[in-house]
Protein backbone atom coordinates (compact mmCIF):
# COMPACT_ATOMS: atom_id res chain seq x y z
CA UNK A 1 0.00 0.00 0.00
CA UNK A 2 1.23 3.48 -0.75
CA UNK A 3 0.44 6.59 0.73
CA UNK A 4 -0.36 9.30 -1.17
CA UNK A 5 -0.07 13.27 -0.47
CA UNK A 6 -0.73 15.38 -2.93
CA UNK A 7 -2.76 18.73 -4.19
CA UNK A 8 -5.43 17.99 -6.37
CA UNK A 9 -7.35 20.86 -7.78
CA UNK A 10 -6.13 23.43 -5.32
CA UNK A 11 -6.88 20.80 -2.29
CA UNK A 12 -4.43 19.04 -0.15
CA UNK A 13 -5.20 15.39 -0.01
CA UNK A 14 -4.01 12.47 1.40
CA UNK A 15 -5.42 8.65 0.79
CA UNK A 16 -3.77 5.04 1.23
CA UNK A 17 -4.14 3.41 -1.75
CA UNK A 18 -2.65 -0.21 -3.76
CA UNK A 19 0.61 0.10 -5.02
CA UNK A 20 -0.51 -0.47 -8.42
CA UNK A 21 -3.15 2.21 -8.53
CA UNK A 22 -2.87 4.52 -11.89
CA UNK A 23 -3.31 7.68 -11.21
CA UNK A 24 -6.40 8.15 -13.72
CA UNK A 25 -8.16 5.80 -11.41
CA UNK A 26 -7.39 7.56 -8.32
CA UNK A 27 -9.17 10.75 -9.85
CA UNK A 28 -11.89 8.70 -11.07
CA UNK A 29 -12.80 6.27 -7.95
CA UNK A 30 -11.46 7.85 -5.23
CA UNK A 31 -11.61 11.36 -5.67
CA UNK A 32 -14.57 11.40 -7.60
CA UNK A 33 -13.37 13.26 -10.38
CA UNK A 34 -15.22 11.87 -13.92
CA UNK A 35 -13.88 14.45 -15.83
CA UNK A 36 -10.79 12.66 -16.61
CA UNK A 37 -11.40 9.79 -18.84
CA UNK A 38 -9.98 6.60 -19.39
CA UNK A 39 -10.40 5.45 -23.28
CA UNK A 40 -7.56 2.90 -23.64
CA UNK A 41 -5.15 1.93 -20.59
CA UNK A 42 -2.31 2.07 -22.56
CA UNK A 43 -1.66 6.03 -23.65
CA UNK A 44 -2.70 5.75 -26.89
CA UNK A 45 -6.06 8.31 -26.96
CA UNK A 46 -4.98 10.85 -24.61
CA UNK A 47 -8.62 11.14 -23.08
CA UNK A 48 -7.08 10.83 -19.34
CA UNK A 49 -5.03 13.71 -19.97
CA UNK A 50 -4.16 15.57 -16.42
CA UNK A 51 -1.59 18.47 -15.41
CA UNK A 52 0.94 17.03 -12.97
CA UNK A 53 3.25 19.90 -11.84
CA UNK A 54 1.95 22.00 -14.68
CA UNK A 55 3.12 19.55 -17.29
CA UNK A 56 0.03 17.45 -19.43
CA UNK A 57 0.56 13.84 -18.37
CA UNK A 58 -1.47 11.02 -19.88
CA UNK A 59 -2.58 9.47 -16.14
CA UNK A 60 -3.45 6.26 -17.78
CA UNK A 61 -0.19 5.46 -17.25
CA UNK A 62 1.31 6.98 -13.93
CA UNK A 63 0.84 5.49 -11.22
CA UNK A 64 -0.80 7.33 -8.35
CA UNK A 65 2.34 6.73 -5.94
CA UNK A 66 4.56 8.71 -8.91
CA UNK A 67 2.31 11.73 -7.80
CA UNK A 68 2.72 11.83 -4.67
CA UNK A 69 3.94 15.41 -3.52
CA UNK A 70 2.44 16.88 -6.72
CA UNK A 71 0.13 19.19 -7.69
CA UNK A 72 -2.58 17.70 -10.11
CA UNK A 73 -5.06 19.48 -11.91
CA UNK A 74 -7.66 17.97 -13.47
CA UNK A 75 -10.53 19.41 -15.99
CA UNK A 76 -12.65 20.05 -12.87
CA UNK A 77 -10.05 22.51 -11.18
CA UNK A 78 -9.24 24.36 -14.84
CA UNK A 79 -12.03 26.79 -14.59
CA UNK A 80 -12.28 29.43 -11.56
CA UNK A 81 -16.06 28.78 -10.61
CA UNK A 82 -18.46 29.84 -12.91
CA UNK A 83 -15.72 31.28 -15.11
CA UNK A 84 -14.63 29.21 -17.68
CA UNK A 85 -10.60 28.73 -18.98
CA UNK A 86 -9.86 30.71 -22.32
CA UNK A 87 -9.29 26.75 -23.75
CA UNK A 88 -12.70 25.20 -22.28
CA UNK A 89 -14.43 28.69 -23.48
CA UNK A 90 -12.52 28.37 -27.12
CA UNK A 91 -13.94 25.02 -27.70
CA UNK A 92 -17.51 25.86 -26.64
CA UNK A 93 -17.42 28.43 -29.06
CA UNK A 94 -15.45 26.75 -32.37
CA UNK A 95 -17.07 23.78 -31.61
CA UNK A 96 -14.30 21.75 -30.83
CA UNK A 97 -16.42 18.83 -29.72
CA UNK A 98 -18.70 16.07 -30.55
CA UNK A 99 -19.29 13.81 -28.66
CA UNK A 100 -17.07 14.90 -25.40
CA UNK A 101 -15.38 11.66 -24.31
CA UNK A 102 -12.32 13.06 -25.63
CA UNK A 103 -12.46 16.92 -24.95
CA UNK A 104 -11.53 16.93 -21.30
CA UNK A 105 -8.27 15.56 -22.39
CA UNK A 106 -8.16 17.64 -25.57
CA UNK A 107 -8.27 20.58 -23.25
CA UNK A 108 -6.08 19.63 -20.94
CA UNK A 109 -3.32 19.17 -23.39
CA UNK A 110 -4.55 22.39 -25.49
CA UNK A 111 -3.80 24.00 -22.23
CA UNK A 112 0.21 22.80 -21.79
CA UNK A 113 0.71 23.41 -25.68
CA UNK A 114 -0.25 27.21 -25.03
CA UNK A 115 1.92 27.29 -22.18
CA UNK A 116 4.72 25.62 -23.51
CA UNK A 117 4.21 27.88 -26.91
CA UNK A 118 2.69 30.88 -25.95
CA UNK A 119 1.88 33.31 -28.79
CA UNK A 120 4.41 31.82 -31.09
CA UNK A 121 1.71 28.94 -32.14
CA UNK A 122 0.56 27.92 -35.14
CA UNK A 123 -1.93 25.02 -36.77
CA UNK A 124 1.29 22.58 -37.92
CA UNK A 125 2.33 22.33 -34.57
CA UNK A 126 -1.21 21.99 -32.56
CA UNK A 127 -1.59 19.28 -35.12
CA UNK A 128 1.85 17.91 -34.38
CA UNK A 129 1.31 18.36 -30.63
CA UNK A 130 -2.12 17.23 -30.39
CA UNK A 131 -0.83 13.81 -32.29
CA UNK A 132 -1.56 11.85 -28.71
CA UNK A 133 -5.00 12.28 -28.17
CA UNK A 134 -7.77 10.83 -30.55
CA UNK A 135 -11.19 11.72 -31.26
CA UNK A 136 -12.97 9.46 -32.99
CA UNK A 137 -15.65 11.94 -34.03
CA UNK A 138 -14.50 14.99 -35.71
CA UNK A 139 -11.72 16.06 -38.36
CA UNK A 140 -9.67 17.95 -35.91
CA UNK A 141 -10.08 21.21 -37.77
CA UNK A 142 -12.60 22.73 -35.33
CA UNK A 143 -10.16 21.74 -32.14
CA UNK A 144 -7.15 23.17 -33.76
CA UNK A 145 -9.18 26.30 -34.73
CA UNK A 146 -10.24 26.12 -30.61
CA UNK A 147 -6.53 26.42 -29.45
CA UNK A 148 -5.45 29.10 -31.79
CA UNK A 149 -8.62 31.35 -30.55
CA UNK A 150 -7.82 30.16 -27.45
CA UNK A 151 -3.88 31.27 -27.96
CA UNK A 152 -4.82 34.08 -29.71
CA UNK A 153 -6.67 35.34 -26.50
CA UNK A 154 -4.26 34.51 -23.51
CA UNK A 155 -1.54 35.83 -25.57
CA UNK A 156 -2.60 38.41 -27.67
CA UNK A 157 -1.98 36.97 -30.70
CA UNK A 158 -3.89 37.41 -33.93
CA UNK A 159 -3.33 33.56 -35.01
CA UNK A 160 -6.97 32.01 -34.94
CA UNK A 161 -7.84 29.97 -37.82
CA UNK A 162 -10.14 30.36 -40.26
Amino acid sequence: MAKLEMTVNGRKVSRVVDDRTLLAHFLREDMQLTGTHVGCDTSQCGACVVHVDGKAVKSCTMLAAQASGAQVTTIEGLSSGADLHPVQRAFNEHHGLQCGFCTTGMIMASVDIIARHGGDLDEATVRAELEGNICRCTGYHNIVKAVLAANAEMHGASQAAE
